[in-house]
């Protein structure tokens, strides 16, 4: 009987001693530790588990009301909104649906995680600039780090600038929406000096805003020297003319290699560099297409289309449309039209012609305009040769990713 009552005095012991360390543990305050060891000292070791449970969900309980009972006795004096507690709420309170906050979130998954203030600020800086839920998925598209950047930084004296120079804020819009980085720019030391050079070379405001839109990275880019200025002058195209402002932005922004470099590639067709700058002062966007898209376009015109290469001098389109989806499929229509001896409904349509026609119209002329089981027949073939574009991305898809077919 003495041994039973030792045993029983040194498991009371132990209990208390262990109920001590797991409220320690907990991070109750010492209050609450000698009130439990009080009520230990008449229970077993399953009450005594349950009061610790039961301890534990009334001190959060209570932590709970006061702060929600501190929220309503704020809200009521100050009338204070709910603050957001995630990017996703903050999105949804500025504007943006489910399928908008999918892409931003897909575009720059770090966004889920961004500290709530700061977006919610740098959110309230894009409203007043007419900046829409759309215009932020185009925005992060384009740079998907924008929120990660200071924005903020001297923002009223950029505004002010800028709607000096585009002359209203719409037009201010619509810059930042196809080059985002126009806030994060350099005020004095990058945008200021280009668009005063621009001005200095007679552009307009008019000019300076069509070539805003038309060229993103003319701020960045823009770079000038002796040898760019002789190519403005081999173009042709004098200050006075309406073309001028497009010439010296695509010159101003491409590097003297990337501009030899597609001068030697037309010249390889048989042109010679006189041909090529009155080429590029007609249709200034020549420097921008890539080597590869005027090979394969030249090399479509001379070979599938049997024209001599000096067609594209009189028609620039040949080398701007894409080849699989507008060149290709409308070239083998009218082939296969006069292959099958039909006459389209405008008789004296060219090729060249047809080429610049809208889908709905090109349609109408040659296809439309025939019985239907022809019409069907010619759409059907028009249809397979505009997919053979989709079926080369799809394998090249596939070839990338390393299935086998």
């Amino acid at each position: 009987m003495h041994s039973t009552g030792k045993r029983n005095f040194l498991a009371v012991i132990r209990l208390l001693f262990t109920s001590s360390s797991l409220i320690r543990k907990a991070g109750f305050r010492n209050s609450l530790s000698a009130t439990f060891a009080t009520r230990c000292s008449t229970l077993c070791l399953n009450d005594a588990d349950k009061c610790i449970v039961d301890s534990e969900l009334s001190v959060v309980s209570s932590r709970r009301v006061n702060h929600i009972k501190k929220v309503e006795c704020v809200g009521e004096k100050e009338k204070v909104r709910e603050i957001p507690s995630s990017p996703l709420q903050v999105l949804r309170r500025w504007g943006c649906d489910d399928d908008e906050i999918s892409k931003l979130f897909t575009r720059r998954p770090a966004l889920q995680r961004a500290n709530v203030a700061q977006l919610e600020f740098k959110l309230s800086l894009l409203k007043p600039l007419g900046i829409t839920s759309s215009d932020l998925v185009k925005i992060l598209n384009c740079r998907p780090r924008f929120f990660s950047c200071r924005i903020h930084l001297v923002l009223d004296e950029r505004i002010n600038y800028f709607m000096e120079i585009l002359g209203s804020k719409e037009v201010l819009r619509r810059v930042i929406i196809r080059n985002p980085s126009l806030m994060l720019y350099d005020l004095d030391d990058k945008i200021k000096p280009a668009i005063e050079f621009y001005k200095g070379l007679g552009c307009s405001q008019q000019d300076l805003v069509t070539m805003l839109i038309s060229r993103p990275t003319l701020i960045p880019r823009t770079n000038f020297n002796k040898e760019k200025f002789e190519y403005i002058q081999k173009t042709g195209v004098t200050r006075e003319s309406k073309m001028f402002k497009y010439v010296a932005a695509i010159i101003g922004v491409s590097r003297m290699e990337t501009i030899e470099e597609k001068v030697r590639n037309l010249e390889k067709f048989g042109f010679s560099e006189e041909e090529i700058w009155h080429l590029c002062g007609k249709c200034p966007i020549l420097l921008s297409l890539s080597v590869e898209k005027v090979q394969r376009n030249m090399t479509f015109v001379i070979a599938s289309m049997k024209l001599p290469a000096h067609s594209v001098v009189k028609h620039p389109c040949l080398l701007l449309l894409n080849l699989e989806s507008r060149l290709k499929p409308r070239a083998d229509l009218v082939k296969r039209v006069l292959e099958m001896r039909l006459k389209p409904l405008i008789k004296e349509v060219n090729i060249f012609t047809a080429l610049r026609m809208s889908e709905k119209r090109f349609l109408k002329v040659y296809v439309m305009c025939h019985p239907k089981d022809i019409a069907d027949e010619l759409m059907e073939f028009y249809e397979k040769s505009k997919n053979m574009k989709r079926l080369a991305e799809k394998y090249k898809k596939y070839i990338r990713k390393g299935f086998p077919f």
